[in-house]
């Protein structure tokens, strides 16, 4: 027969008034730790005591019981009572449910009590949230209960609201919290579960991938289009915003692109009418131009309006108050928030006197034209005053034109062919002939006569100006500014030519870059500074002092560069002649602001070459750790390792100057490459990736090998 099975007996329960409740020093817990008592204090206010304290009775000295009783486990909930007894909040003689026990070790207690406690799942938590708020509880009142944030309270709803397939997969541990946190960007479930298949056959499973996986399309907040539309347009007209709550996303995801794309297009198209409306010939709208898109344009050299005397009086008025206040404060640690406001505002009320509008001839807006786009940050960017060469007036031709003979001699004195043949033809009795006849009235010379003349005061303005290199340095300055700065002006002797080349592949937003708009900021500043009539060019340059010569000089020098490769069009010698020049001005082009991207550089080349290039910026580590992945994947990975390294592709450094490396420099790039190929071999990749056929960068260097063969 089997022994029945011994039923346990459970502690005897009651209520004890709290002032008959004392600590015991049997409690292991002694470091602070969790909700503070100031919390569980207010919670308990709140729902009054969920859980009893438990207790011993305390006994004297021959072991009767004293009517106190001693809390082994129950502490932090004895501290906030007693929190709540001080404030007068709850009686002193309140009954406290307890639990009262007498075998086994106090101590005992106090740690079963805290270690057989499960704590709650994550997503219990979020469920639990998402519950309340479906019963009615704001998110403002859920934190308030809980003691959290307002922004915690939407984080726990947001990973709530997630698909219920991957809600279950991190339930069983098939997920990180980090990988369901990187899900809540998107809030459609089927795109949630499409990403995850694939991640889950992938060995790429980061966050990040799982949130540009999710984003792919989308319009970032911070895009200058997103700028220029607002979110709040973009929201009325029905668009979504995917937002990643658990890190900086910079505003967000504008998820219908084709709505962004209406607003972006109905709100330039409302911005031009208004240009319009000033008379212009014709308008082109765009989001972005590219880069150069108004060589071979004429741009009108408009006035900008006088101040009036009483605009005057408030501008000079507002200088001496932003100057009295930067004198009053100069010394101060920190300026008051109204001075502080007020010295803002005068600065957007000088700007506003220094950005005056510029005014037009009418007769010439009627022929220009202005192109309309979106700037970097954002803002309506308007470019008026742009001459086509089909609405140029035809050009009259000089009443007494002066003929200059042309170089085509060995000898840098020889007079042109033309020139030579008139002077020998000259010699002939029947052209002799031709002159005309002495009588006593004064007639203009004849042509030939002037031509030869004007050919020896050509010879001597040439030998006078090679004696004086200050002449020659503002002569030569003359000519260029006119080819830079006044187009189809003829005003200068020298036949001295400037071409400044429009690119013919160009990287998106390269308009919007910073080198751009510094350039374009020295070129408008030279505009500013310059005449309106070439006519005018020479005694404003001989008033010029020798610093503001040379920088103009260089300026329109530095038009010129055309270091740009292209397969169609080689020349070795020059783009070595671009190496020198870059190792003369010290150029660093990651101080000029680039860096490599999936977009300009990593997300265009082989997968050999992505790999050789972390090896080189952050060493074999860092390789090894992109060594599986797929191209894409490779790619983005890689922005993220070489970020802030320094590094640049051999087309962009400078010769003779260090690149950012990591490894050995005396590492072979060849061998380097073909191990790489062996790797990828090695693990089932694609050796085809190491290219065959040579690419830009082999061209690059292939050309500096030609130009040194030459030389």
């Amino acid at each position: 027969m089997a022994s029945a099975v011994k039923k346990i007996t459970l502690s005897a329960s009651r209520d004890i008034p709290f002032n008959k409740l004392v600590l015991s020093q049997s409690n292991v817990r002694r470091i602070k730790a969790g909700v503070s008592i100031e919390e569980l204090a207010e919670d308990i206010a709140r729902r009054t005591l969920l859980q009893s304290l438990t207790v011993r009775p305390v006994r004297d000295a021959e072991g009767n019981e004293t009517g106190m009783y001693e809390i082994p486990a129950g502490g932090r909930r004895y501290r906030a009572l007693e929190l709540l007894v001080k404030q007068k909040r709850l009686n002193k003689t309140a009954p406290v449910p307890c639990v009262i026990r007498e075998d086994g070790i106090p101590e005992e207690d106090s740690l079963a009590e805290n270690v057989q406690r499960a704590p709650l799942h994550p997503l219990d938590q979020f469920r639990a949230f998402l519950t309340l708020r479906e019963k009615g509880q704001s998110e403002e009142e859920i934190a308030a209960a809980f003691f959290v944030s307002v922004s915690v309270v939407k984080q726990r709803l947001k990973l709530a609201s997630v698909s219920p397939t991957l809600l279950d997969a991190y339930a069983e541990d098939g997920m990180t919290l980090d990988q369901l946190m990187a899900f809540t960007v998107n809030g459609d479930h089927a795109r949630q579960e499409q990403v995850y298949e694939r991640i889950s056959q992938s060995h790429v499973r980061e966050p990040y991938m799982i949130r540009r996986m999710l984003t792919e399309g989308a319009v970032r907040a911070s895009d200058k289009r997103a700028q220029f539309i607002g979110l709040g347009p973009y929201e009325d007209a029905g668009g979504i915003i995917l937002r990643d709550l658990f890190q900086g996303d910079d505003g967000g995801w504008l998820q219908d692109v084709a709505l962004v794309h209406r607003l972006v297009a109905e709100k330039l198209e409302h911005e031009a009418d208004a240009i319009r409306s000033e008379g212009w010939k014709w308008i082109e709208v765009a989001p972005d131009f590219p880069y150069g898109h108004t060589f071979g344009l004429r741009q009108l050299r408009g006035e900008v309006a006088p101040l009036s005397p009483e605009e005057e009086s408030a501008r000079v008025a507002l200088q001496a108050e932003s100057d009295q206040l930067e004198e009053t404060y100069a010394e101060a640690d920190e300026v008051p928030d109204e001075v502080d406001q007020r010295l803002g505002e005068i600065e957007t009320a000088l700007e506003a006197f220094d950005n005056r509008p510029i005014t037009f001839d009418p007769a010439e807006v009627a022929r220009a034209g202005a192109f309309i786009s979106i700037d970097g940050s954002g803002h309506l960017r308007v470019e008026r005053g742009y001459v086509r060469p089909e609405d140029e007036l035809p050009v009259e031709p000089e009443t007494n034109p002066d003929p200059a003979p042309e170089a085509g001699s060995d000898r840098p004195y020889a007079m042109a062919a033309g020139a030579d043949h008139d002077a020998t033809t000259s010699q002939d009795p029947a052209a002799a002939a031709e002159e005309p006849e002495e009588d006593d009235g004064l007639k203009p010379l004849p042509d030939r006569l002037m031509t030869e003349l004007t050919a020896y005061r050509t010879l001597a303005l040439r030998h006078a100006l090679g004696e004086q290199p200050d002449i020659a340095f503002l002569a030569a300055l003359h000519a260029l500014c006119l080819k830079t700065f006044y187009r189809y002006a003829a005003d200068s002797c020298l036949e001295l030519d400037l071409k400044c080349v429009a690119f013919s592949s160009q990287a998106q937003g390269l308009n919007d870059s910073p080198l751009i708009i510094a350039l374009d900021r020295r070129h408008q500043a030279w505009v500013a500074t310059l005449p309106k009539e070439p006519e005018d060019l020479w005694d404003a340059l001989t008033g010029f002092d020798t610093d503001s010569r040379q920088g103009l000089f260089a300026h329109c020098v530095a038009l010129s560069v055309n270091a740009v490769y292209e397969s169609y069009n080689r020349k070795p010698r020059a783009l070595s002649h671009a190496d020198r020049l870059a190792d003369a001005l010290d150029l660093d082009m990651v101080a000029g602001g680039w860096t490599p991207t999936v977009d300009n550089y990593l997300g265009r080349v082989t997968k050999a070459r992505i790999l050789a290039a972390v090896r080189e910026a952050k060493g074999e580590n860092a390789a090894q750790l992109i060594l599986h992945l797929k191209k894409s994947e490779m790619a983005e990975k890689a922005e993220e390792l070489i970020a802030g390294s320094g590094w640049l592709p051999e087309v962009l450094r400078t010769p003779g100057h260090a690149a950012a490396s990591s490894t050995d420099p005396s590492v072979d790039a060849d061998l380097a490459l073909q191990a790489i190929g062996e790797e990828l071999a090695a693990i089932g990749g694609e050796t085809a990736m190491v290219e065959s056929a040579p690419s830009i960068e082999d061209e690059w260097a292939g050309a500096r090998s030609d130009a040194s063969a030459a030389e």
